[in-house]
């Protein structure tokens, strides 16, 4: 069963979040070796669990992709999730940045 453009758009943001949760987490490695505090090290590990995800959902989308295709509904909420999360790390990466 061929995969949805919804889903297909939502694979493409879940790659995109990793990318730059990989960023991310770089900066806040290299951060945590400098300052050993704890709240980078949470950092870290948000960003580590995030990017697991993402890799999940991709696994997940690809594979079982039945899932997703038989509600357009589902199909729309993913992608809404996908985007605001994509927005939402969007923001966190320019805020590292600075």
């Amino acid at each position: 069963m061929a995969m949805g453009t919804e889903i297909m758009a939502a694979s493409a943001l879940a790659g995109v979040n990793i990318l730059l949760l990989a960023g991310l987490i770089a900066v806040w490695v290299r951060n945590y070796r400098t300052f050993r505090t704890p709240l980078i090290l949470g950092l870290v590990a948000f960003g580590s669990v995030m990017l697991l995800e993402n890799a999940a959902a991709i696994y997940f989308f690809f594979s079982t992709a039945m899932l997703y295709s038989g509600d357009p509904g589902v199909q729309t909420a993913v992608l809404t999730l996908r985007t605001l999360q994509f927005v939402a790390l969007a923001f966190l990466a320019w805020v590292t940045a600075k």
